[in-house]
């Protein structure tokens, strides 16, 4: 196969690092689009997504874009969440559609077709805005809709919902449980026993790497990446702290007291969004998070692994093995 020239958005983050860099040793001609410099020897275009002139600077001449760049978090306002995630995507669809570029792996969420209730073995069902809980999950799910509904045979499109993914670096998932763990302010809700899965990050980056391969022969649908190996989420919150140095977690709290305090605290930030005092981390708990942490949520992962073409490479104790390195 001759050389791709493939774009990836939203470079400086733990999985677009990771997916630029397994493009460019597969001999991809990589480039990165995001606010600030990735450091990781690509060439870079530097701005907004949701400035349309730079991503059509961004776009034109390539063969392929996997498109990561997204705000993040169980907070903030909605128009932060809708301009990068919804008006963004808009602009790199157009953008795509426009300069010809025929190829547009689209990375979402599981979270935009999650409505509350327990998720075992399941499929990836279509995203519903209407249904999904908090600014990041409805924006994301519009943003899914728009990129799917792109499809065609001049740009073929496929979204990839990655699900948890973590790693050596990871400042999200990782550090927020370390750093409360540390702290003492870290419980686990309810029995700590419902199952959830989560996705090693070389996992990840090769399911992405492998939507690039795939995506001519599977296109217009969402597929659900994940490590395949759900375990409780007691002990995977007490694996991760441990393997950061933290002391893991020994209190329990009731889901139900969980998401009342969730409650609660999503509106002090509310009011503090409105007066202009903007906490610089997100709130220690809400509605949304009380629900990830208490209830099922792993997916079936044989058509995605079929159709990909893929399978995990790091099982879970190898990354926990990998994240205590890490940080000795």
């Amino acid at each position: 196969m001759s050389s791709r020239r493939v774009l990836v958005t939203g470079g400086r983050s733990l999985l677009g690092g990771a997916v630029a860099r397994l493009l460019a040793e597969h001999g991809d001609q990589v480039a990165l689009l995001q606010r600030r410099p990735a450091g990781l020897g690509l060439p870079e275009t530097l701005g907004d997504v949701a400035d349309r002139a730079v991503v059509r600077r961004a776009v034109a001449g390539c063969d392929a874009v996997v498109h990561l760049a997204a705000k993040v978090g169980v907070s903030g306002r909605w128009s932060e969440f809708s301009q990068t995630n919804v008006t963004g995507t808009d602009h790199l669809v157009q953008a795509c559609r426009d300069l010809g570029v025929p190829r547009l792996v689209h990375v979402s969420s599981p979270s935009v077709a999650h409505a509350g209730s327990s998720l075992v073995g399941a499929a990836a069902e279509p995203a519903d805005p209407q249904r999904a809980r908090g600014h990041y999950a409805r924006s994301k799910a519009m943003a899914e809709l728009l990129a799917l509904s792109a499809d065609s045979p001049e740009l073929r499109v496929l979204a990839i919902r990655p699900h948890l993914v973590w790693g050596p670096g990871d400042t999200q998932l990782v550090a927020r449980i370390v750093d409360r763990a540390r702290r003492g302010t870290l419980p686990i809700l309810g029995s700590g026993a419902a199952l959830v899965d989560t996705t090693y990050v070389d996992n990840a980056a090769e399911a992405l790497v492998a939507a690039v391969d795939r995506v001519d022969e599977v296109h217009g649908r969402a597929l659900v990446v994940s490590n395949a190996e759900p375990r409780p989420i007691g002990e995977l919150i007490s694996a991760i702290a441990a393997a950061g140095g933290a002391p893991p977690p020994t209190r329990h709290v009731p889901a139900v007291v969980a998401s009342a305090a969730g409650a609660a605290v999503e509106a002090v930030w509310s009011v503090r969004l409105a007066i202009g005092q903007a906490a610089e981390t997100d709130p220690p708990m809400t509605r949304f998070l009380a629900e990830q942490l208490s209830t099922a949520h792993w997916f079936d992962q044989r058509e995605t692994q079929r159709l990909l073409g893929w399978r995990p490479t790091v099982d879970l104790a190898t990354g926990f093995a990998r994240l205590a390195a890490s940080v000795t």
